[in-house]
């Protein structure tokens, strides 16, 4: 008998930068943190990896594109939520493009804002990624 494996679920989260602001978008009609802020961010799909997945996931949500030499891995996270997940996170300073919100049914709002002074309603887990970012810290375990 073969047992099957445990499966866990993974996601990219992209923190756009210029200079010290990074680009938020708050949460919309989706069900789940609706009028919290995030970042851009999604699924990894079958068939891609992580690089493709954020470069991906930035066009669809955000409208540019960035080359894979610009996105850089600053940290990982083993989460916790209602299954377990496994989250990349990945900076950019450089991308082509103006951003632009591709998913107005999904984000209401776009914004930069100063990376050390994030606003109240952010997602728990993103805020602390964004915090592990500022502070080096390249990987952190949430929710257990």
């Amino acid at each position: 008998m073969i047992k099957e494996r445990f499966k866990v679920v993974a996601a990219v989260h992209i923190f756009l930068l210029k200079e010290k602001e990074i680009l938020l978008l708050r949460r919309f009609n989706t069900g789940y943190e609706d009028g919290n802020y995030s970042v851009l961010a999604g699924h990894i799909d079958g068939g891609e990896d992580f690089i493709a997945a954020a470069q991906r996931e930035v066009h669809e949500e955000g409208g540019v594109r960035i080359s894979r030499e610009d996105l850089r891995v600053v940290g990982v996270m083993h989460r916790r939520s209602a299954e377990e997940r496994i989250d990349f996170f990945l900076a950019c300073e450089k991308w082509d493009g103006e951003i632009t919100n591709m998913e107005p049914s999904k984000c209401d709002e776009l914004r930069w804002t100063p990376i050390d002074e994030l606003p109240d309603n952010m997602v728990p887990y993103v805020k602390k990624a964004i915090e592990n970012y500022r502070y080096e810290k390249t990987f952190d375990v949430y929710g257990f």
